[in-house]
């Protein structure tokens, strides 16, 4: 699948009904004290891969992320819905996240121009 350029994904995003959307993690993760840590790797190059990774101590970036982040991370599995990832986080953290809707596509936004997540909506576009 050839990569969208920034201005076709912003495109995209601003021309669909965000909280119809499925978000769909596109990088692996782990948990550390309760928190989630992303894992994105240095080279997606095959080659580069081939010829540099072995040589690095650490294969990934780790991006960390807060508490709000890391449950609507895990919140992101290809069938949960923004508006239903929106209603769960309300569940989870009450009135400390409101306005929920606007704070949680601000976040996926910011996720998914730095290619961390997907939409499955747009994906099947292709």
């Amino acid at each position: 699948m050839k990569r969208k350029g920034y201005f076709e994904r912003r495109r995209i995003l601003k021309s669909s009904n965000y909280l119809d959307l499925t978000p769909v993690q596109v990088y692996g993760s782990e948990e550390e004290n309760g928190l989630v840590v992303i894992l994105i790797p240095k080279f997606t190059n095959v080659f580069l891969k081939q010829a540099i990774g072995p040589y690095l101590k650490k294969p990934f970036i780790r991006l960390k992320l807060d508490e709000l982040g890391s449950e609507t991370w895990k919140l992101i599995n290809g069938v949960h819905k923004v508006d239903d990832i929106c209603k769960r986080l309300t569940e989870i953290f009450g009135d400390r996240i409101q306005p929920v809707q606007e704070r949680t596509t601000k976040f996926l936004t910011k996720l998914y121009h730095n290619d961390f997540i997907t939409f499955k909506d747009i994906l099947k576009e292709n």
